[in-house]
C-alpha cells in the first residue's frame, strides 16, 4: 500500500477532521453499492479496501497505536458475536459513541458485524444515510442475519422510534428514548435553519 496520506489525498499535517472528511468522500465514491452490475466493481472494491486501510493506519498512528502503515495491510476476521463486538454494543447501549467508534477502529477486519455496529453508531449520531449504507453492507456480507435485515427494513420504513439494541443485544422497535427525541429535534432545528 502507498503512503496512507497520499491514498486519502491529504497532507500529513491535515487535521483529524480533514482526514475524516477525505475518508468519507472517498468511501462514498468507491462504496460497492455504487458499482452494482458495473464492470469497474472489482476495481472499486480494491480501491475501497485501500482507502479503509489508509484511514485505519492514519488513525492508529495518531493514537500512538502503531508505527505506521503496513504493506499489504492484511487483517484477520472478527466474526459475529465477537467479544470486541460485545464491547462495542455495550458502549452504544450506554450512549458512549466515541468509545464505540474507537473500539471499532481497533477491529482487525471490516466484517459484517463491524459494518452493522458502525451503522448503529452512525444511526445514533443521526447520520442516517451512512447508517443505511453500513447496514446494507453488513447484510450483503451475511445475508442470513435477521438482525441486519431488520435494521435495513426499519430504515426503509422511515425509522420511527428506534433503539438498535434491546437488553439482550437484539434489534428492537417501538418505544422512544431521550436520544431519539433529541436527535429528531436537532434534525428539525437544522432543517428549519436551512433556506
Amino acid at each position: 500500500m502507498n503512503d496512507p496520506y497520499s491514498v486519502l489525498g491529504v497532507s500529513a499535517n491535515a487535521s483529524d477532521e480533514e482526514v475524516k472528511k477525505a475518508y468519507h468522500e472517498l468511501a462514498r465514491k468507491y462504496h460497492p453499492d455504487n458499482y452494482h452490475d458495473n464492470p469497474l466493481a472489482d476495481l472499486a472494491q480494491e480501491k475501497m479496501k485501500e482507502v479503509n486501510e489508509a484511514y485505519n493506519d492514519i488513525m492508529r498512528m495518531r493514537e500512538g497505536g502503531g508505527s505506521g502503515f503496513r504493506p499489504g495491510g492484511s487483517y484477520s476476521g472478527a466474526s459475529a458475536g465477537t467479544p470486541e463486538g460485545a464491547k462495542v454494543r455495550s458502549a452504544i447501549n450506554s450512549g458512549d459513541l466515541d468509545y464505540a467508534e474507537e473500539l471499532l477502529r481497533g477491529f482487525p477486519a471490516r466484517t459484517a458485524e463491524w459494518n452493522f455496529l458502525m451503522g448503529s453508531v452512525c444511526y445514533r449520531r443521526g447520520w442516517l444515510d451512512d447508517a443505511l449504507q453500513y447496514y446494507q453492507t453488513a447484510s450483503a456480507m451475511d445475508p442470513g442475519n435477521g438482525e441486519y435485515r431488520q435494521a435495513i427494513a426499519y430504515m426503509n420504513r422511515g425509522g420511527q422510534a428506534y433503539s438498535p439494541f434491546g437488553r439482550r443485544g437484539a434489534m428492537q422497535q417501538g418505544g422512544c428514548d431521550a436520544c431519539d427525541i433529541c436527535t429528531a429535534m436537532m434534525c428539525m432545528n437544522m432543517c428549519c435553519r436551512c433556506h
